[in-house]
């Protein structure tokens, strides 16, 4: 299993592709239109989002945008063996939407799932064909995150076992002096699908606020792995991609911290772009770089994460968490939606 595509539910989905090709050096690969939807396919390597947004009242966008922000709607997985995929689903209790159909354009197979909240999961099954990608800022998807209620995070990740075979393998609790979060890393059993789900653990968490703008659980964001953080960061800030700020005193302290494994040059360039770093003690080779952007919707809802993963280093940046939590609990600050004690 891996995620084959992501499918974003938009107000206009041309105006949302032209941002992630100028933003995000995407490709414009597909476009399509009925009497209710227009979709426009892009791609960045290995990366395939799909950007659907409504002509008319009729279309399952429309009905979407009146319950949720623009958003992703739904996470394509591959599969070996559809039929089989859909049975285990089923038996485990997903709600089956669309039955096993066939795509007479290619040859695959696919079926789609109800997952939580209003996510939807499609399972594809697809006629082997060798893949040419052009020259492209990402090798891939490393991992999506899912926000759910307080209360939700145990129901959802044995939703997620019983129906999809994932297994549970990190768990975080991060707190601030403001506000706190529980989250649970969930993998495919191929270990090629990272998929970690949050709740908030307390009433300002930025999940909290995630939850109340989105109007119930969802996507917050898609971490997409680069070879080179700091080429990829610098270009897309040229071409005006807003990320989370980082400030200062964050490289003052990695600078305390025993081992850092970087060169001063290369500790200037990446404070310069602030792209936060993170390693193990023991592995101090295996660096991961990571940064945030701004929401990229109008609403303090999905963003993307740009992650580098050096030496194939594992996890997912713990020693940044508190970092990051408090740069994005400073923008909550600035929209009014956390109280400065």
């Amino acid at each position: 299993m891996k995620i084959d595509r992501v499918h974003f539910y938009v107000e206009n989905a041309q105006a949302s592709r032209d941002w992630f090709i100028n933003q995000l050096g995407f490709q414009s690969v597909a476009s399509s239109e009925d009497w209710h939807t227009c979709t426009e396919v892009v791609n960045n390597g290995a990366v395939c989002f799909v950007l659907s947004s409504p002509l008319n009242i009729t279309s399952p966008v429309a009905k979407f945008l009146n319950q949720h922000p623009p958003g992703v709607a739904d996470i394509a997985f591959s599969v070996d063996d559809v039929e089989n995929a859909i049975a285990l689903a089923s038996f485990g209790g997903a709600k089956v939407l669309e039955n096993v159909q066939i795509d007479t354009a290619n040859g695959s197979k696919w079926a789609k799932i109800s997952a939580w909240g209003s996510l939807t999961h499609t399972l594809v099954e697809k006629v082997e064909k060798k893949s040419i990608f052009s020259p492209s800022s990402f090798t891939g998807i490393d991992h999506v995150v899912l926000n759910v209620e307080a209360g939700e995070l145990d129901p959802a990740v044995a939703w997620y076992q019983d129906t999809l075979g994932f297994q549970a393998k990190q768990a975080f609790k991060i707190q601030t002096e403001r506000s706190a979060l529980h989250s649970q890393v969930m993998v495919s059993p191929n270990n090629q699908v990272q998929f970690p789900i949050n709740q908030p653990a307390s009433p300002n968490s930025q999940i909290q606020e995630f939850l109340d703008a989105n109007k119930g659980a969802g996507i917050q964001h898609i971490a997409l792995e680069t070879a080179n953080i700091i080429s990829a960061i610098a270009q897309f800030r040229r071409c005006g991609v807003a990320f989370l700020p980082v400030p200062p005193s964050y490289y003052t302290q990695l600078q305390q911290r025993p081992g850092l494994p970087l060169r001063v040059a290369e500790l200037a360039e990446i404070a310069e772009h602030e792209i936060l770093v993170d390693w193990q003690p023991t592995v101090p080779q295996a660096i991961l770089l990571q940064t945030f952007t701004q929401p990229i919707f109008s609403q303090p809802t999905f963003f993307l994460e740009i992650i580098e993963r050096r030496q194939q280093a594992r996890g997912f940046g713990e020693g940044n968490f508190r970092a990051l939590f408090e740069a994005i609990e400073r923008e909550q600050l600035k929209r009014g939606s956390l109280q400065d004690f």
